[in-house]
């Protein structure tokens, strides 16, 4: 059946801001304490959705979460207002405050994993909001994911939802920022790639030693069960812990892949020769597959961390090839700029590139791969999708002028003390809500 894959973009919160939470993100702790633009943020993610949108592709919007989480706050012992709570935890636990004002929800690859139709036992999409629990503040949205995934995808006949897995950290799973689909068209039969970082049971598997390995082996055999995945469909892989320990949190920071394309580093995987061979083989297509390994010695694990390099989208066009969605940092690196040049010349699918300027999301250790969930729906179920999450035109233009309406244009630790944010923030995703028909998602309309 034709199918296409939707990307769903998250917008960036109205309380976007750079606090250094991600322990093992380069970026995210280079850049804590610096002023942000959570305006500009939105608004450069608004234009990446749009430039999307304009080429033709199908394009998604995925609403941000409610912050401050009051609710949290009061279940650590804070008492009082809603402006109570917030002044009692600005000057008690001011690192706690900041995390309970994490904007992170906004790199939705991290906000699920999506399988689609023609690789589950009953015919349906599944979806399972990640637990994120290797990190507080992304330990708090699951919850209000899985109510926004079944605001969008409302539909029982086609759509499976399931609770996020158990919080213990021997269930670490960080969604689709670990997870990738190789196929020959999105509505055949694919093989789904699980990367995990370590394993919470077997010993003898190796882990890293500086950085945590956010996503378990048991985490990803569990989402295979969850989604009733055919056996052909999955294949779990180790990410090289030597590379986590040097920045690569996720492997979607050092591999991306798309249909019958997977964009590597040679650094990426445990016993990469071994990897590689075990992908070509449980590959189900009848296309050639490109498995495109990029040296060390033309793009190191730094400037790949730093640049954001396999951090970029892999989009197929209607011309049967694809297009690199880059970040900006890319072409300002001269070595990196230099080998995707090479690439783009090079005989296989990827022969365009479009830089854009994510710099908001990248100081704090998002590129354009972070920003979006990737969904591939048969046409039945993309006419189930609520319709009112997909980009149009007027529904960008829609989106800028509320972005502009609500979002400061510039945001400090300082500014976490003043209740008036919270008020800001609710009120932005109480009228999104309208904008998208999500009804009552958040908690503060509970």
């Amino acid at each position: 059946m034709t199918a296409v894959e939707v990307n769903f973009d998250g917008l960036v919160g109205p309380t976007h801001n750079y606090a250094g939470l991600s322990y093992g993100n380069v970026a995210s702790l280079s850049n804590a304490a610096s002023y942000s633009n959570p305006k500009e943020a939105v608004l450069q993610g608004l234009a990446k959705m749009k430039a999307m949108h304009d080429l033709g592709l199908t394009q998604g919007v995925f609403a941000p979460h409610a912050r401050p989480d009051v609710n949290v706050l009061r279940r650590l012992g804070f008492t009082g207002k809603d402006s109570e709570v917030i002044s009692k935890a600005f000057k008690a636990d001011p690192v706690l405050l900041r995390a309970c004002y994490s904007a992170s929800a906004m790199w939705t690859a991290n906000a699920a994993t999506v399988s689609p139709s023609a690789d589950t036992l009953d015919g349906k999409v599944h979806f399972t909001a990640a637990n994120l629990n290797n990190k507080f503040h992304r330990s708090l949205e699951p919850t209000t994911t899985t109510r926004l995934l079944k605001a969008m995808f409302n539909n029982d006949s086609y759509f499976s939802h399931h609770e996020h897995l158990p919080d213990q950290g021997f269930f670490g799973d960080e969604g689709a920022a670990n997870h990738t689909r190789l196929t020959d068209a999105h509505g055949k039969q694919g093989l789904e790639l699980f990367v995990f970082g370590a394993s919470s049971f077997n010993s003898a598997l190796p882990k890293p030693s500086k950085f945590p390995a956010r996503q378990t082996l048991e985490a990803s055999q569990a989402i295979c069960r969850l989604h009733q995945l055919k056996s052909s469909s999955q294949l779990l892989l180790q990410q090289n812990p030597a590379v986590i320990d040097q920045g690569v949190f996720h492997n979607d920071v050092i591999a991306v892949g798309n249909a019958n394309v997977l964009l590597c580093h040679e650094q990426a995987f445990l016993n990469q020769d071994n990897a590689l061979q075990q992908i070509k083989n449980a590959y189900l297509g009848e296309k050639t597959l490109h498995i495109i390994e990029v040296p060390t010695a033309k793009v190191s694990i730094e400037d790949a961390v730093t640049s954001y390099l396999f951090n970029s989208q892999l989009v197929s066009l209607d011309n049967g090839k694809m297009l690199l969605v880059a970040p900006q940092e890319c072409h300002n690196n001269g070595v990196v700029n230099t080998y995707i040049n090479e690439l783009i010349s090079a005989d296989n699918p990827i022969n365009q590139v479009q830089f854009f300027d994510l710099k908001q999301s990248m100081q704090n250790g998002g590129g354009p791969a972070c920003l979006r969930l990737r969904v591939a729906l048969n046409q039945q179920e993309l006419a189930a999708v609520n319709p009112d999450v997909m980009l149009t035109d007027s529904k960008y233009q829609q989106l800028s002028l509320w972005a502009n309406k609500h979002y400061r244009d510039k945001l400090s630790n300082d500014d976490f003390a003043d209740p008036s944010l919270l008020l800001e923030s609710w009120q932005a995703l109480d009228e999104l809500t309208q904008i998208l028909n999500l009804g009552s998602v958040y908690p503060f309309q509970q």
